[in-house]
């Protein structure tokens, strides 16, 4: 079974759409709904996926842990995540499919290998900074450490350890692919930046916090 699984924090505006494009390459969507002031998961449940419901707002890595135990436990083969604010096309999620089915543990999906979409030139600096900091704390050059469009087999997210609740999760996954040397493959994804999608991103304190928080896991690891 191919399950997407999409973490969501005051996503009811997007979400609907969201589901919809992803469940036509799909067998199953997944919301995990963290801690939403909105109605993210009545309009998830009524667009058509499954929703799992955090309390509180716990962060992006709980809450991406939350949804691949979810889609393991629903029978997931395949587990793709991606962004509830339509940063990404589910219509590239086959590349993933079928990287897995080809043997690959994991799957990251990269804005920077042909640089498709509009991607701005302040998040492709950020994101080489990404890159080179994952890099250095943790061994693993890849190129867009930080994309939320990713792919793993059953049996890689059944060993995955996500310890990270928040934005560091990206890199924590970097980490894990190298630590539990995951067979793994990039695949080129399109950016697309809209005004609502540059809102929901990352600011550049945002960044420095979560910068440190590398830092200091790395530290303790």
């Amino acid at each position: 079974m191919h399950i997407a699984v999409i973490p969501a924090f005051n996503e009811a505006t997007q979400i609907a759409e969201v589901i919809q494009n992803t469940s036509a390459f799909v067998d199953c969507v997944v919301v995990v709904d963290d801690g939403s002031r909105d109605n993210t998961a009545q309009v998830a449940r009524d667009a058509g996926a499954i929703v799992v419901q955090h309390p509180i707002n716990r962060g992006l890595g709980a809450t991406l842990g939350t949804g691949i135990k979810a889609a393991r436990a629903l029978g997931g083969e395949v587990i793709i995540t991606l962004d509830a604010d339509g940063q990404h096309l589910p219509s590239e999620i086959p590349l993933f499919i079928e990287a897995i089915k080809n043997g690959y543990d994991a799957v990251l999906g990269s804005r920077m290998l042909e640089l498709k979409g509009n991607m701005p030139f302040k998040r492709r600096v950020y994101q080489r900074i990404g890159n080179l900091l994952t890099y250095t704390l943790f061994g693993l050059f890849v190129s867009d450490s930080q994309s939320g469009f990713r792919a793993f087999s059953g049996a890689a997210a059944d060993v995955l350890e996500i310890r990270t609740d928040r934005m560091e999760v990206s890199s924590e996954i970097v980490s894990e692919i190298r630590r539990k040397q995951f067979s793994w493959t990039e695949v080129p994804i399109t950016a697309i930046y809209t005004d609502y999608s540059m809102s929901k991103g990352q600011s550049f304190g945002v960044g420095v916090k979560t910068a440190m928080k590398l830092i200091l896991h790395r530290l303790k690891s």
